[in-house]
């Protein structure tokens, strides 16, 4: 077919790390690539996260003393995930993900630390309780972005101070624990954001970059010195497959149908149906309700559809990188809850004012106990975390700050705030039995107070303690609630986004029914199917493969040996 727009090598669908590193990695290989965004904005959900990639076996992990086994990382991978993920699909992440990394620090601005961050599953055969595969980028100067930072998504409020201050991982732990110098640091930051002029005249943004916005920030800094092009506003409509090849893809552009043809290769990275109800409706029973999804308001699944389309298999979409989130009325996504569920002096319970799980495992496993609770009992969508005066003003409690009286706070986040002056109150205020509640608090604080959680293990496993108060002891995530007055916050069964999608090879080729390659399509992060099944092994498994199967891709469709 001749009657093309426009003609590329390699078109990249969607602007998150993985398409980004897609496009990158084609161009090194002296491939002609264009990347399209569907959003007016890019960046996608990476851009919104922490950006921590896992990523076992790395030359900085290795620098900072931790030296790893890949057998091992192989071995713990595919204890949790899906036994309908193939073996060859975990090994390629394992084998590449490394050779990944050093290879994006050494062509691109974006600098990694490998940091003591426990394995979610540390105690399982293979995992790591020192951590060292979990990987965060350093922050970078943003203004080389030029005019480019301002279409750059803005952080995740969650993963950002009020909405528009980047912050790095250190600069979280400071503020949590309020440690020495911590003020000054916050005045000089604050400072540095305000009087960023005359740039804060016409931009909220922080062109000091962190997390993902220094992941997604200093990709696209490499794109544009490599000369690599990125059309924001531009969804893909269909891909375009003749004599069993996929040879060119149909966008919309300037509200028109425009023609791309392919010469080597599509690379689908546009995300997973994070905000597409009818998708949800069909396919993801335990994670129904897609306001309560973290994942960009674009990601809508086309790129699935589409691939659907053309005779692409497909591979657990019932999965979901579960969470409990904080929904606050007015925003268009969930809020994901990590750190406060493991600090003293606070619970969770469900309608009936009862426990029902470790509130400090990790997000993804609360994520899936809460949503199989609701599933079973309908009792959990919302429930309730419970916490007391002396964690009100000494913790953050999702869009709750500490040291910030409630009136300061938003309408929003004051609508879902619940006080009571006893335990009583507060349960009338919430609409669950003052007699129930109470017996779970009072239970629940006879262990506490000894350090113990004999029903649900709280602050025992490795990755309970990372996120508790090491100034707190016997247990650092247990303290019992007993002064008044008493709050309570709704918080719900959501997730960070699908992870169900296109059936892919150790390749990153999509497979079609009959577990053939289709020639010329390739899928990586949520548009394909997770090689972590329904797992979270770690922080960073949803962008480390999704960069990683990029840098794979991207090296397949070039032939590249190097």
């Amino acid at each position: 077919m001749s009657n093309w727009d426009k003609e590329v090598d390699i078109l990249v669908v969607g602007s998150g790390a993985g398409g980004l590193l897609a496009g990158l990695v084609g161009a090194h290989n002296r491939a002609d690539v264009l990347i399209v965004e569907k959003a007016d904005l890019w960046g996608g959900t990476s851009a919104t996260s922490g950006g921590g990639i896992w990523i076992p076996g790395s030359d900085v992990a290795k620098a900072a003393g931790f030296e790893d086994n890949l057998d091992d990382a192989f071995t713990y991978l595919r204890g949790l995930s899906a036994d309908n993920v193939p073996d060859e699909n975990i090994r390629a992440y394992v084998d590449n993900a490394a050779p990944m990394l050093r290879w994006v620090m050494a062509n691109t601005p974006v600098q990694y630390m490998a940091f003591p961050y426990p394995d979610y599953h540390a105690e399982n055969p293979g995992g790591s309780a020192q951590g060292y595969r979990t990987h965060l980028p350093m922050p970078m100067d943003g203004k080389p972005l030029g005019k480019e930072i301002r279409t750059l998504r803005f952080a995740s409020p969650a993963a950002s101070l009020f909405g528009y201050l980047n912050w790095h991982f250190s600069e979280t732990s400071e503020l949590l624990y309020r440690t020495k110098g911590w003020m000054k640091n916050l005045v000089v930051n604050m400072s540095r954001y305000w009087l960023d002029l005359p740039f804060r005249l016409t931009s909220r943004k922080d062109r000091r970059l962190t997390l993902g916005n220094a992941l997604t920030g200093g990709l696209r800094m490499a794109l544009d010195k490599a000369g690599v092009p990125v059309w924001l506003d531009t969804p893909l409509s269909e891909l375009i497959r003749e004599n069993g090849r996929v040879t060119g893809a149909v966008v919309e552009k300037d509200g028109k149908p425009y023609r791309i043809g392919v010469r080597k290769g599509v690379v689908l990275a546009a995300g997973g149906f994070d905000k597409n109800q009818t998708m949800r409706d069909a396919n993801s029973p335990l994670y129904p309700t897609s306001r309560y999804s973290g994942g960009v308001t674009s990601n809508t699944g086309d790129a699935i559809r589409a691939g659907e389309a053309v005779g692409a298999n497909m591979l657990n979409l019932q999965s979901a990188w579960a969470a409990p989130v904080f929904y606050v009325p007015g925003e268009d996504r969930g809020r994901l809850c990590t750190v406060e569920r493991a600090l003293p002096g606070c619970l969770m319970v469900n309608q009936s004012g009862k426990r029902y799980l470790n509130e400090a495992a990790s997000y993804h496993i609360v994520g899936q106990q809460m949503a199989r609770r609701e599933a079973e009992h309908h009792d959990a969508s919302p429930s309730w975390m419970i916490f007391d005066h002396k964690y009100r003003h000494q913790f953050p409690m999702g869009p709750l700050y500490p040291l910030m009286p409630t009136f300061m706070h938003n309408k929003g986040v004051r609508s879902i705030l619940k006080q009571g002056r006893s335990i009583e109150e507060l349960a009338g205020k919430i609409g669950i039995d003052p007699a129930a509640l109470s017996a779970t608090i009072a239970r629940f604080n006879t262990h506490a107070t000894k350090g113990e959680d004999p029903e649900f293990h709280r602050g025992e496993a490795a990755y309970d303690k990372m996120y508790g108060d090491f100034r707190h002891g016997p247990n650092p995530c247990l303290r019992p609630l007993d002064k008044g007055p008493f709050y309570a916050m709704p918080i719900y069964p959501g997730d960070i986004g699908t992870n169900g999608g296109l059936l892919t090879n150790a390749k990153a080729q999509v497979l079609d029914d009959a577990g053939a390659p289709i020639p010329g399509l390739y899928a990586v992060g949520n548009n394909a199917a997770s090689a972590m099944g329904e797992s979270y092994p770690g922080a960073g498994v949803t962008i480390g493969p999704a960069m990683t199967f990029a840098y794979v891709a991207a090296r397949d469709i070039t032939g590249a040996n190097a």
